[in-house]
């Protein structure tokens, strides 16, 4: 009886180190894979420093882009362009989301958005209660406010006439951006007052709002709504300002527009349409007589369609043509011209894009329009439009446009001009709080050659400084000039120099 039960208690012992032995097997062959890949903690390191990456390049690498710093406190879930895979990655749908447009989403929420990046580029915490965080949440919207107050000194010449004033401005700038799992919607606000102090001079305010709404369509479409309103003042040297004026027309645009973008394979596609309102308010001359420019008021509409090529994700050659109508309020001005005309023309170009470093695009076309009065001769003028965005180094960044407009004329007899106009800005990181700013360049306002007026070239060139004082401080300095020059008249000098102080959210 004794050894039988020797014997069932050796077998329960045999099965139980069996069973031990199995689970201890599959626990070490499950385990080993994962100790592999798994990486020790020095002691002073947390777990939080071990969750993925930015995905953009090390802040430290010299050839990384400006922006890098920008992405590097994006949302953890966003999608990572490191060949190493963290721990417990989402998993990733292998099928694609036929209501997005083929862009790059995230991993778990499978968003066409990523998250605003913070105003001065730094790391966005994980508490967005705490009070080191850019910008102001307002439910799924973020603003980002600003404001300059700074006190400037102006110098005009004109032949013998002379203005100088002092004065202080005040410029207001805001960003609401959506936080949208798809869509987007950006408002911009821009405004400028302007109080004179000393001297004589006009004062030039500016307000300009811009709102787009993105939809994220089926079908590789993209579509864009967008409105605007711009306020400003006719400077004295426009061409159809009024000589002699003490106060210019204020002029006032509403714009709204919509278009459609689709990829069809190889071919890409976009058609848009533009509608602009222009209303001008009487000008003021230096005896209080008021000079009425209503006759100036009207509507244009736009049409244009382009075609590109995908020779390369790189590379997208496009040809492009539009289509113009304008009808002023009054069928004839004050001096009995009728000025609504119609235009269209074409152009041919190439879209280049090699990633953040480089892109833009370049293009050459042919434009006419045509003038209801037949005493006022056509405008017909080749065109080039243009525009390159280039980052040689971290903290460097270079932008260049090039743009063709045809302007009406406000003279008895001229129907108007072609203006060329090449605008460009370099940027440039000194230290980490201090950034240098050149802008500058010409605009070419080319009559035609049957008509009395001469040309005239306008030449601009600023340079502003920009020192943080912290995040939410920055203290600003700048100062230009304007050179217009006349084949006939004397020519226009302006100087200005500021400085101001930004308070920032």
């Amino acid at each position: 009886m004794g050894i039988g039960k020797d014997k069932a208690g050796h077998g329960a012992l045999r099965l139980t180190a069996w069973a031990t032995s199995a689970v201890l097997g599959w626990g070490i062959a499950f385990a080993a894979p994962l100790q592999a890949n798994a990486q020790s903690l020095p002691p002073d390191q947390t777990l939080d420093d071990t969750l993925p990456a930015s995905t953009s390049a090390s802040p430290t690498d010299p050839n990384a882009a400006p922006g890098t710093n920008a992405q590097a406190g994006a949302s953890a879930n966003q999608t990572s362009t490191s060949s190493d895979t963290p721990l417990n990655t989402p998993l990733r749908l292998t099928g694609i989301d036929p209501t997005t447009t083929g862009s790059t989403l995230d991993n778990d929420l499978r968003r066409v958005n990523i998250q605003e990046p913070t105003v001065d580029g730094l790391k966005a915490r994980q508490h967005p209660d705490r009070a080191d965080v850019q910008g102001i949440p307002l439910g799924t919207f973020t603003l980002k406010p600003s404001i300059n107050q700074s006190i400037n000194v102006e110098r005009d010449r004109t032949g013998d006439s002379k203005d100088n004033r002092g004065f202080l401005q005040t410029d207001l700038r805001s960003t609401l951006t959506s936080d949208w799992d798809r869509h987007a919607l950006t408002v911009t606000g821009e405004g400028v007052w302007q109080k004179n102090i000393s001297g004589t001079g006009e004062e030039k305010p500016t307000i300009n709002l811009n709102a787009d709404l993105r939809l994220d369509l089926p079908a590789d479409t993209t579509a864009h709504i967008t409105a605007g309103y711009q306020f400003y003042r006719e400077d004295t040297s426009d061409p159809n300002a009024i000589a002699g004026a003490a106060k210019q027309s204020a002029v006032n645009q509403y714009t709204a527009g919509l278009s459609l973008e689709r990829d069809f394979g190889l071919l890409r596609g976009t058609t848009a349409v533009a509608l602009t309102r222009s209303v001008y308010s009487d000008a003021v001359l230096s005896d209080g007589t008021t000079v009425t420019l209503s006759d100036r008021n009207q509507t244009a509409g736009t049409w244009r369609g382009r075609i590109g090529y995908e020779l390369s994700p790189a590379i997208i050659p496009f040809v492009e043509v539009n289509l113009g109508r304008a009808v002023y309020d009054q069928t004839r001005d004050g001096n009995g011209y009728a000025r609504s005309n119609q235009s269209y023309g074409g152009k041919g170009g190439v879209e280049f894009d090699l990633g953040e470093k480089f892109k833009g695009e370049l293009g050459f076309g042919y434009q006419h329009t045509q003038f209801d009065d037949s005493r006022l001769a056509s405008v017909d003028s080749p065109t080039i439009d243009g525009s390159l965005a280039w980052s040689p180094q971290r903290g460097t960044d270079i932008s260049v446009g090039l743009s063709t407009t045809v302007q009406p004329s406000t003279t008895a007899g001229l129907s108007g001009y072609t203006a060329y106009q090449l605008t460009s800005t370099i940027s440039h990181q000194l230290r980490d709080d201090l950034t240098a700013k050149l802008t500058g360049g010409p605009i070419w306002r080319n009559y035609p050659s049957n008509g009395r007026a001469a040309d005239e070239v306008e030449y601009d060139a600023a340079f502003g400084l920009t020192w943080g004082i912290n995040r939410y401080l920055d203290l600003t300095s700048n100062v230009g000039y304007q050179l217009t020059t006349r084949d006939v008249g004397d020519s226009t000098r302006q100087f200005q120099a500021g400085l101001g102080l930004t308070v920032k959210r």
